[in-house]
């Protein structure tokens, strides 16, 4: 079947939606629902044969629906209606949720329901919720709707009809006895609310319980962001983590850590990792930094409350980075925001992984427990440099020693443990390890071309080595996102592991120490030293190293090339132009051959939103 996408940006859904249907053998385009553009024209030269929305924030055209069987899914059980619906459910406590695509008519979320999938929501943020749970549920509720339509005789239920209530609770009947947790009981009559503005978000430093201020915190944390006061000016706040022993007056900042700051509510604390400045009056966009560096002078001196690397987990705490141990089988996790990874983030990730090396096990892995694995160099941090150049330098060779200190590690095996979704450097750091896990709804994107960028991070040895030259081209040609399942099949990933984003830990803490008791673990050891060392005689890794840094050093000097205007307009969030052409299946076969910096234009990164999904953000 040939499919349209429409989307407001080919954010994380958008993404996984591609990908996915495009592994059961349907034709995918997109198309951006842009201001100023033409929708129905734009539908008319696509001729599909179904029109989908995995995440659009404008109606479509009557001129379109008529016309066309358009889906739209929606982050929220049958009978919820609004703009804001998952940030609802977050900020008033909901434990159970769901996903229901709906055909777009008249009234907004008001129309035919054609799949509802239930869904649980864990106590974690919007964002990972987004690309976690309310996303395994959004690809189950889209495959099952699109197999209905193309059967040709499913009759989709009006909302609220009985039919269409009994369908609802079979399906939440079959979520329980599977473990998923249902949407809540509905009624006939939908359940409309507003956006949810500011304020309803603002915290009430003197007032509000951790409790509650996390709940606003989780709600908002990619976007919008909770605006509040901070030492007299005003900014968002990104990302929320609860401090169990620190203490201090309501609103006072307390401590520092990892570049976030700690402040004080009523009854306890939280860490905030980000922020964001407001946008004065005729000032440009402003965008999300590590909190200490986003204060900057205006910080008073606080302690650094630093955790060490094997930290006992008796008093809950934040940190990014942190290790554990499974008899033979030692854990590093890591979470950065968003999966950027700035130069200070890179060097304390492998100071920590150094440490990690020290410790007497078999089998080391690398990963967090549930979203980003990584995306690469953190492009926010650069663009406020006062060198943007040199620390885009700075940050890519500091990636490349992570990189190399896991592919010449040769005491132990090192596995990749791959929660979420990973791009550019991020899937060539998961890449350096000797076996790659990754969890079934993770997307990839192994490329780099939509920043006008060649790469790095040693992907011109691992990414051929895995997966042969010709595939290795195509991926970096193409620049579409790859599903775990077409990950898998060409090689990519070693193993995917089919469970929730809240059982991937477990699953991968149960296979590790597995693979660390095996006999022949030991056997494959030495044959990894034997292997590096016969490649070192034969092109050193750090041949192709240096050949990479080569190219990216003439970009990141050059003040004229693309990749500093496409890192612009993305960290800045400048409104797309049009759909990005590599969208169109067409467009694919004429793109450029060879993955090279002179190959990008400066449309190239138009039609996707900034960070946190790789190079595409949520909305």
């Amino acid at each position: 079947m040939h499919i349209l996408l429409v989307a407001s940006a080919f954010n994380s859904l958008t993404q996984r939606a591609h990908a996915e249907l495009r592994d059961r053998g349907h034709t995918v385009a997109v198309e951006l629902a842009l201001p100023g553009g033409s929708l129905p024209e734009a539908v008319r030269r696509h001729a599909p044969q179904l029109v989908l929305a995995p995440m659009l924030k404008t109606a479509i055209p009557r001129e379109v629906w008529s016309a066309h069987t358009c889906l739209v899914v929606h982050p929220g059980p049958v009978g919820d209606r609004g703009p804001s619906s998952l940030d609802w459910a977050i900020h008033e406590g909901a434990d159970q949720w769901g996903v229901t695509v709906l055909q777009a008519d008249e009234e907004m979320d008001a129309g035919d329901v054609w799949a509802s999938v239930p869904c649980r929501l864990p106590p974690v943020s919007k964002s990972d919720l987004y690309r976690g749970e309310v996303a395994d549920a959004a690809l189950a509720a889209v495959m099952l709707a699109v197999e209905r339509f193309a059967t040709g005789t499913y009759v989709p239920r009006k909302q609220g009809d009985r039919a269409d209530r009994a369908d609802r609770a079979n399906r939440a009947g079959q979520a329980n006895r599977a473990g998923q947790g249902a949407a809540r009981p509905e009624g006939a009559h939908p359940r409309i609310r507003p956006y949810l503005d500011q304020s309803v978000r603002r915290i009430d430093w003197a007032e509000d319980s951790t409790r509650t201020v996390m709940r606003k915190l989780r709600a908002a944390d990619s976007q919008p962001g909770v605006l509040d006061v901070l030492l007299g000016d005003e900014w968002y706040l990104h990302g929320g983590h609860p401090e169990s022993v620190l203490r201090g007056h309501p609103g006072e900042l307390l401590a520092t850590r990892a570049g976030a700051v700690c402040r004080a509510t009523k009854d306890g604390a939280v860490w905030i990792p980000e922020l964001r400045p407001r946008r004065g009056p005729g000032q440009p966009p402003t965008f999300k930094l590590p909190a200490v560096q986003a204060l900057g002078d205006r910080l008073p001196q606080l302690r650094e409350h630093t955790l060490p690397l094997f930290a006992d987990a008796q008093h809950p705490t934040w940190t990014d980075i942190r290790y554990r141990e499974e008899g033979n089988a030692g854990f590093l996790s890591f979470s950065f925001p968003g999966g950027a990874m700035s130069t200070a983030q890179c060097r304390r990730l492998l100071d920590a992984y150094r440490d990690a090396c020290t410790r007497p096990t078999a089998v080391l892995v690398l990963g967090g427990e549930r979203d980003f694995f990584s995306n690469g160099i953190h492009l926010n941090v650069i663009e406020a440099a006062d060198d943007p150049g040199a620390e885009s330098w700075a940050n890519i060779n500091a990636i490349d020693d992570l990189v190399e200190a896991v592919l010449t590690t040769t005491d132990r095996l090192v596995v990749s443990a791959v929660a979420g979704n990973a791009a550019a450097g991020g899937v060539m750091l998961a890449l350096a390890a000797d076996e790659v896990w990754c969890r079934s709804g993770a997307v990839l994107n192994p490329h780099y071309r939509l920043m006008g960028l060649y790469g790095s991070e040693y992907w011109t040895y691992t990414l051929p080595r895995r997966v042969g030259a010709a595939a290795a081209e195509r991926l970096m040609r193409e620049a579409l996102p790859v599903s775990s399942t077409s990950a898998r099949r060409m090689g990519l990933v070693d193993r995917v592991m089919e469970c929730g984003p809240h059982e991937f830990a477990a699953e991968v803490g149960g296979l590790a120490a597995r693979l660390a008791a095996l006999p022949g673990t030991a056997s494959r050891i030495t044959a990894k030293k034997r292997e590096l060392d016969r490649q070192e005689s034969v092109t050193p890794p750090a041949a192709f190293r240096e050949q990479e840094l080569a190219r990216m050093r003439r970009t990141f000097l050059d003040p004229d090339a693309p990749y500093h205007a496409l890192r612009r307009a993305f960290v800045r969030k400048e409104r797309p132009r049009c759909t990005p052409p590599h969208l169109s299946p067409a467009a694919v076969a004429r793109s450029p051959q060879i993955p090279s910096e002179v190959h990008i234009t400066g449309t190239a990164l138009h039609g996707v939103s900034s960070r946190p999904d790789g190079w595409y953000e949520e909305s």
